[in-house]
């Protein structure tokens, strides 16, 4: 594949809130391609744009650009319009895979199990809030990745203030119902469902140091489900990658209640690949190295565009 694929370049960094995970994504999926013997370039559209990115004559983009103008459609619309193709998901499955509150009306018209969330506003009723979807609750800015601006809210006095923190990176916020139980993670690749991942957290909340600079968190692979229970878990991630048109790879995060009963709670339409990331620690467990799994989203995209 190697040989076929032309000048590639590797988008990373960015302006949003998400930009220094993104550029250790970019970093890894760089130094892999170079590894493999692709003509890879590194860019970060913060810097020129997409006059610097036209410029660099890409045949094909890798994007590893995490949160809003990389992952919400926005990039992807360009890419487009320029003819370049890209990794990962379309326009349309972007923008909902961003948009949390979308996603789960999407899921929710077709029957899959999401928590219930309402939206917050500056002047809501938070004992409504509370009263509706119990304590404790979660909430979390609607555009938002990385667990950044999420609270877990125990008492309806700190409502508010959770908002309040939220709304620092999202004008849209969203309260939900708190899921108690295990955190299931699982990566689909080009049509294929790899194997879950249980996130086991001390403090027991995958906050933005578990997730990228805590080495207490814990990954089980196998994940400790019987094999009937993974099975239905590997068809409810993909009906629900499915569901709002995601393609190529991404990664879908679930709850298991203390009844056994799985509730989805979001897409990632471009995960982190880190060091710490759980993509890559997926495709391991399924004999998928870093390099042969950085190829394999990169063939993504001349199969889609």
């Amino acid at each position: 594949m190697t040989d076929d694929v032309g000048r590639v370049v590797v988008l990373y960094g960015g302006k949003s809130a998400e930009r220094e995970v993104s550029l250790k994504s970019g970093a890894a999926v760089l130094a892999a391609l170079q590894r493999a013997g692709v003509e890879a370039i590194g860019y970060d559209p913060a810097e020129g744009g997409l006059v610097g990115l036209e410029a660099l004559a890409p045949d094909r983009v890798f994007i590893a650009l995490h949160g809003r103008g990389g992952e919400d459609g926005t990039l992807q619309g360009a890419l487009e319009l320029l003819g370049i193709p890209y990794t990962g998901s379309g326009v349309l499955a972007s923008a909902l895979g961003m948009d949390k509150q979308r996603t789960k009306l999407i899921w929710q018209a077709l029957g899959l199990p999401t928590p219930e969330s309402v939206m917050l506003g500056p002047r809501a009723d938070w004992s409504a809030v509370a009263e509706r979807l119990g304590l404790p609750l979660i909430v979390k800015p609607v555009h938002e990745g990385s667990t950044l601006g999420i609270s877990i809210v125990e008492s309806r006095d700190a409502l508010e203030a959770a908002y309040r923190d939220a709304a620092r990176f999202d004008a849209r916020v969203m309260a939900e119902r708190f899921v108690k139980g295990e955190e299931y993670t699982v990566t689909l690749l080009a049509g294929a469902v790899l194997p879950a991942i249980r996130v086991e957290v001390p403090s027991g909340f995958y906050d933005y140091e578990a997730k990228y600079l805590s080495d207490e968190t814990r990954y089980h692979l196998p994940c400790g489900l019987s094999g009937d229970e993974e099975a239905q878990l590997a068809a409810l991630c993909r009906g629900a990658f499915e569901a709002i048109g995601a393609e190529g790879w991404g990664r879908v995060d679930v709850m298991r209640d203390s009844e056994g009963r799985f509730w989805l709670i979001e897409v990632n339409t471009v995960p982190g690949m880190t060091d710490h990331s759980l993509v890559p620690q997926s495709a391991a467990h399924a004999g998928i190295d870093f390099d042969a799994l950085v190829l394999r989203i990169l063939a993504t995209a001349g199969e889609r565009n």
